[in-house]
């Protein structure tokens, strides 16, 4: 596994080697919602009201950014690492 963001993960992404994303969390209590970004992939914000909610909204983000930025409709799935954090 190579981690979004690193040198060259885009090259290494699109030769078809595993790519794992972080993923932060937290929960905004005066929205009262979960919202994950990613300091890794440029561009993905995601809100939900529950975290599996916010699971299905990630995966599908990141797969749409990871197609975008690497100009392939063949581009692999990442490891997402979803952390949670106090807020």
């Amino acid at each position: 596994m190579y981690r979004i963001g690193f040198p060259f993960w885009r090259t290494l992404g699109s030769a078809g080697v595993t790519l794992k994303l972080r993923v932060d969390v937290l929960h905004d209590k005066e929205a009262n919602v979960f919202v994950a970004t990613s300091n890794d992939l440029r561009g993905l914000v995601c809100e939900a009201e529950t975290l599996d909610e916010l699971v299905k909204e990630v995966t599908s983000s990141v797969g749409e950014l990871l197609d975008h930025q690497l100009h392939s409709s063949h581009a692999p799935r990442p490891v997402t690492d979803l952390r949670l954090l106090g807020a």
